[in-house]
């Protein structure tokens, strides 16, 4: 029993130690920082009213036994069906909230109830989900291949996360590829999705109040990516993020982040920049000192690169990246040089486009 009660309090003395090497990382903004564990892609944090940080994304099935390095994709995927949710008041130590929500919750579930039955469940994938807060209740978007190729829209019934949950496009939604929400400054919700197409939600979230336009950057990269696109207006103007492979190649190179700005949410919209490397589906959210972050994820086809000599390292042989699984944090330059807004990673690791960057960035 002594020897137990050992080693469980030498475990929460370590474990309170590395709280405060996170905190104090976290302090100083200036480096990536690993803050929590556990098999993640396309994570998605926001922070609420209640003050509290809630954090998502793709994730494998809970309760199973994680494959670490499985890249999610193929017939050997082990992206599961649930949106798993956890909380934090510093980003350091974090609140498991369970699964707030499954497909089994989602529309689909009833309108392709044959298809639901004929696909056995460790088939079913929920992708990219995101929560975001939305006139005193939260509203979760995310898509899915299977069982349904498809989307959900979802709104909870009151301020807590947790079902039921109601369907306001119901089936109108569709098969948005990784739908995004973003609430213009006039209190107009738009949804975005693909790469890009955007549109505004009518004032009872039933439908879209006026068709989809496709937006993106000027000059020759006219597209954001292929994924991963989100919306923010930062300085009075309106950011697009989006997603793609440093190459142009999928699964070449690294998964990065890029953003373009306009000054009317449907454009024109600048040529695209580059916001950070190994950021690719990351949320760029602020803390509540209103510092600039991006969460990151391990993509790649082989396991974390070593990142000494990474600025000037060529990763176009294969899918690479130097993070670790689970959620990191890099922190973000945002300001505004001579009225232009700039937007970059302030780690060096990720601050610089590689030798096998497609696109040439002053």
């Amino acid at each position: 029993m002594k020897r137990r009660q050992f080693l469980a309090t030498a475990a929460a003395a370590l474990a309170a130690e590395n709280a405060q090497d996170v905190k104090r990382a976290l302090d100083r903004h200036n480096r990536a920082v690993w803050v929590k564990d556990g098999w993640v892609r396309d994570p998605y944090i926001v922070l609420a009213p209640d003050g509290h940080y809630y954090y998502t994304g793709t994730t494998q099935t809970p309760g199973q036994p994680e494959d670490l390095y499985n890249t999610g994709l193929g017939p050997n995927s082990k992206v599961g069906w649930y949106m798993q949710a956890w909380r934090s008041r510093d980003l350091v130590t974090w609140e498991p909230l369970g699964s707030p929500f499954s497909l089994e919750q989602g529309v689909w579930a009833t309108a392709e109830k044959a298809k639901f039955a004929s696909t056995p469940k460790p088939e079913w994938r929920l992708w990219a989900p995101e929560l975001h807060w939305m006139n005193g209740r939260w509203a979760m978007v995310h898509t899915s291949p299977a069982p349904a190729r498809s989307s959900n829209f979802a709104l909870t019934a009151g301020p807590e996360l947790k079902g039921p949950w109601s369907h306001p496009m119901g089936t109108a939604i569709g098969h948005r590829h990784d739908p995004s929400l973003f609430e213009d400054s006039d209190g107009t919700w738009w949804m975005i999705w693909g790469a890009t197409e955007i549109a505004p939600l009518k004032t009872g979230l039933s439908g879209f109040a006026h068709p989809p336009v496709t937006i993106g950057p000027a000059g020759e990269f006219a597209r954001m990516g292929h994924e991963g696109c989100l919306m923010r207006k930062i300085h009075g103007q309106y950011v697009l993020f989006g997603t793609g492979w440093s190459t142009g190649k999928m699964r070449k190179g690294s998964y990065n982040l890029y953003y373009a700005v306009a000054d009317a949410i449907t454009g024109p919209y600048s040529e695209r920049k580059f916001v950070g490397r190994f950021l690719g589906h990351g949320t760029p959210f602020q803390d509540k000192r209103k510092r600039w972050w991006c969460t990151a994820f391990y993509n790649a086809n082989v396991p974390p690169a070593p990142d000494a000599g990474i600025q000037t390292r060529d990763l176009s042989g294969d899918a690479q990246t130097i993070n670790q699984q689970g959620l990191t944090l890099v922190p973000l330059d945002v300001r505004l040089d001579r009225g232009q807004l700039l937007i970059r990673a302030k780690d060096p690791r990720y601050a610089t486009p590689g030798p096998d960057e497609a696109q040439k960035f002053e």
